[in-house]
């Protein structure tokens, strides 16, 4: 979601590691990246600072009606980032591939669960830390505030 011509932000949603989330609380540097697989061969980066606003944050509430169609049980966290840099660069490596259709399955899978499962889930997982130790996901999963 484009929030200002500076800012962007995205949900991060449960089922992967948290290892973004540990490494902007460590730093705050990001990077965002996008391929075009039809059409000109571009690639599209997005340099700067990011910031995790978590359930139980204020801004939680103001931030996740942009993700009205989007949000869902699974959504822990909106990660914001203000740009420092927006690039474009040659994609001539990148291969063609057809887009066919959005897979259903972890809206269903996560859909299923209560708030209480997926933060029981959240909780037996590796998402309070990163891989090196950093801390993550705030455990226990704060509830939401809207």
């Amino acid at each position: 979601m484009v929030l200002d011509e500076a800012t962007v932000a995205y949900l991060d949603f449960g089922g992967s590691g948290a290892e973004t989330i540990a490494h902007l609380r460590e730093n705050g540097r990001i990077t965002l990246m996008w391929c075009a697989f039809d059409g000109p061969p571009t690639i599209l980066r997005v340099h700067g600072r990011g910031e995790p606003v978590f359930r139980d944050d204020p801004r939680w509430a103001e931030l996740i009606p942009h993700f009205a169609a989007a949000d869902g049980p699974s959504a822990r966290a909106i990660i914001v980032v203000r740009a420092e840099r927006i690039g474009d660069s040659c994609g001539f490596a990148v291969p063609f591939m057809d887009y066919r259709e959005e897979r259903t399955l972890h809206a269903e899978h996560f859909g299923r669960k209560t708030d209480e499962e997926f933060a029981a889930y959240c909780e037996s997982g590796h998402v309070g830390v990163s891989l090196d130790g950093l801390p993550a996901l705030p455990l226990p999963l704060p509830p939401r505030t809207a």
